[in-house]
């Protein structure tokens, strides 16, 4: 009897959570009924709603399984679409489809930070944080579009809010390799080597910023933040290619 009281009061609580969210819409954006709400409300809970109480999952393990569901069907969709393209080419094609600045974007053509479950500090555009979020946040909407729905349902989810679109665009082909391409223009300046340094790092441990700079000899070269070491020489070196542009470095 207890048991049955218990999940009463659960059921009317996670009501309560999907009307605040207004997941109608929801519904309309994944064109299913949301017949399992504990596992949606579970892949739009970033870590830090746990602190609130009402949250005991976070979208981690979601996010794991939706990264890897789209990968694969990824591969599948380019291996299929370019027959005459090599391995190591395709590579790079699913990473520019897959990489968290495409995601934020789909993430955001979505609107989908309304349905998160989140600090709201960490909503706001000016978080560094924000993009990884809802990055993270759509692997994990992947992954519970998956679990519930299956491999058929999902592939066209994924072509509808990112292959099409992305190949349509031709992102699978862009190079944002910012570092191979400053590696490869200070080579021919016949200057030093670039190198990357952590000058700041500053933040919560669910939101670290990391700010890196890259310079050449005694030149500063460029600055950037990220939420991961990478990330943040990646916009470094993109300053510093933008730098080099405005001929600011190195002038012949």
């Amino acid at each position: 009897m207890f048991g049955f009281v218990r999940d009463y009061f659960r059921r009317l609580e996670q009501k309560k959570l999907l009307k605040r969210k207004d997941f109608k819409k929801l519904e309309e954006l994944i064109g299913k009924k949301i017949t399992n709400p504990d596992r949606f409300i579970e892949a739009l809970t970033h870590r830090s709603a746990l602190d609130q109480g009402k949250f005991k999952v976070s979208n981690e393990r979601l996010e794991f399984l939706g990264d890897a569901v789209l990968g694969m069907i990824t591969a599948e969709t380019l291996f299929e679409m370019f027959p005459k393209t090599n391995e190591g080419v395709l590579t790079k094609m699913r990473s520019n489809l897959v990489n968290k600045n495409n995601l934020f974007e789909v993430a955001q053509g979505m609107n989908l930070y309304q349905f998160l479950f989140i600090q709201e500090d960490l909503v706001s555009g000016k978080s560094v944080g924000i993009k990884s979020i809802l990055a993270d946040a759509l692997e994990a909407l992947i992954g519970v579009v998956y679990t519930e729905y299956g491999f058929a349902v999902t592939k066209d989810f994924i072509h509808k809010y990112i292959l099409e679109p992305g190949l349509t665009k031709g992102v699978h082909v862009t190079d944002e390799n910012y570092k191979s391409q400053l590696l490869e223009l200070i080579q021919k300046k016949k200057v030093e080597l670039p190198r990357y340094y952590v000058v700041d790092e500053t933040g919560p441990e669910h939101e670290r910023v990391f700010t890196v700079r890259v310079s050449a000899g005694l030149h500063v070269l460029g600055e950037g933040t990220g939420r991961n070491k990478k990330s943040a020489e990646q916009v470094a070196a993109k300053m510093a290619l933008d730098n080099f542009q405005s001929g600011e470095f190195f002038s012949e």
